[in-house]
């Protein structure tokens, strides 16, 4: 399985980090191995000064799909999650900075966490409300209905550059709020009240 990752689907996020707003859908890779096993703590690599965390709704892929239209799409997925994006912010600068690719800085190991998923039948997918915790409190509140690129749209995008494959997990961008972590920190994911992950900081 792999993990397609969009970059700067908030609006508001693009403006928290003063990034150019993209015309089209940034696209980025994890490997397998970026997974944080579930009831695992994240480890700060001892190689970074400023991990931060980047909460995302998660969608997982049921069946292989190329060149998929978005009006298509909803048949290639029946659940969704919630994950974190963790990212070293301090090495992304200095890549960015040289224009060159950011997976040292995104897709490092642990550097995904995945929750739990649900019958996407269960939410309104247009109007999606969640939430990060930090030490419970509210850090990151974002809702899908101020993504720039909807879901079915970025299965549309990303299909035509990668063939899609059932558990393939696509994470589609993150809103404002992201932040760095320390130690002994309690990341907590929440939709629509209900919590889907919880990760300690070591």
């Amino acid at each position: 399985m792999k993990i397609i990752c969009i970059g700067r689907n908030y609006a508001k996020h693009i403006e928290e980090l003063a990034n150019e707003k993209p015309t089209e859908p940034v696209v980025f890779l994890k490997p397998d191995s970026s997974i944080l096993p579930k009831k695992m703590p994240f480890f700060i690599p001892a190689w970074s000064n400023e991990i931060h965390y980047e909460v995302e709704v998660l969608v997982k892929i049921n069946r292989v799909g190329k060149y998929i239209d978005a009006k298509f799409a909803p048949k290639y997925y029946d659940e969704i999650g919630l994950g974190i994006d963790f990212t070293d912010r301090e090495l992304q600068g200095q890549l960015k900075e040289k224009g060159l690719p950011w997976e040292k800085a995104k897709a490092f190991d642990g550097s995904a966490v995945i929750g739990q998923f649900y019958n996407k039948e269960k939410f309104n997918l247009e109007n999606l409300s969640f939430q990060l915790h930090k030490n419970d409190k509210i850090v990151q509140d974002g809702n899908t209905k101020n993504m720039l690129w909807k879901i079915d749209e970025l299965i549309a995008y990303v299909s035509q550059f990668f063939t899609l494959k059932k558990g393939d997990i696509i994470f589609t961008g993150t809103p404002a709020g992201v932040g760095s972590v320390k130690e002994n920190d309690i990341l907590k994911g929440v939709i629509e009240g209900e919590e889907v992950f919880n990760v300690k900081i070591k």
